[in-house]
């Protein structure tokens, strides 16, 4: 099996396990989308509070598809494919939770894309990340073009795909592609850790958070602070909000129930 799913406390792990790169097949591809719609009921159940999304082993997160696939390929598959690919991401992204890129080795093509679509990306200092598509006479197709550059700006987008050129981690994080770096063989380690901190926070307050960031990034400002207004409203009639002013007041640490 391709895709392993994998439990430290309520942070669920996504393992992408397929020898020799991690390509995205479509056997993974499946998979995928059936432990993203497992997760997404044992996140509403209150059992799964973060996400992280891992390759197995040092040397890849996900190093492209199947470039098999693409011999094959027409105008009319080629569209079917790529909506498939970001159709699944999509459901990823929209977990309504944080979701956690543990980047190790490399994050190439649909790799990159894969990280793009969660909400932080932690890479060891031997990741590799780039958009090479253009060797192949393609461009990215599960969402690379529109992430990358609402990530790094257009600018910089345009160069890296353009050229098909992969950075280092380093480099990464100065152009804000990651957000943070650590030494190799910790990312999961510390993606981990992350997690842990986030599920010590009220559950409802994160989840509204992520959907107010998300919501806002297509909305003028205006309308984006109106929607904020709603979601901090909202919380307003929960218990955590309570419970986490009280114990503010009673100088202790909150018991934050999801509720």
């Amino acid at each position: 099996m391709p895709v392993h799913l994998e439990y430290a406390g309520r942070t669920a792990i996504i393992r992408l396990d397929n020898p020799p790169v991690n390509a995205l097949s479509a056997a993974l591809l499946k998979e995928l989308r059936e432990a993203i719609q497992r997760l997404r009921q044992q996140i509403e159940a209150g059992d799964v509070r973060a996400v992280v999304v891992t390759g197995n082993g040092p040397k890849s997160f996900v190093a492209g598809a199947d470039i098999t696939r693409f011999l094959e390929l027409d105008p009319v598959s080629g569209r079917e494919l790529a909506r498939e690919g970001q159709v699944i991401f999509e459901e990823l992204a929209f977990l309504p939770c944080p979701v956690i890129a543990a980047v190790n080795g490399y994050a190439l093509g649909g790799g990159l894309e894969l990280a793009m679509v969660c909400d932080i990306r932690i890479a060891a200092a031997n990741a590799r990340l780039g958009q090479p598509e253009v060797n192949l006479g393609l461009i990215p197709g599960y969402g690379g073009t529109q992430r990358l550059a609402r990530l790094v700006g257009p600018g910089k987008a345009k160069e890296l795909i353009f050229t098909g050129e992969t950075l280092l981690a380093e480099e990464a994080l100065r152009i804000g592609l990651v957000d943070r770096v650590v030494p190799e063989g910790r990312a999961l380690e510390e993606a981990l850790r992350v997690a842990a901190v986030i599920d010590g926070k009220a559950p409802l307050a994160v989840r509204a958070a992520k959907e107010a960031i998300n919501r806002g990034l297509d909305l003028p400002l205006d309308k984006g602070l109106e929607a904020e207004a709603e979601f901090f409203g909202s919380l307003c009639a929960t218990e955590d909000q309570k419970e986490g002013a009280r114990a503010f007041l009673e100088k202790r640490s909150p018991q934050f129930r999801g509720v």
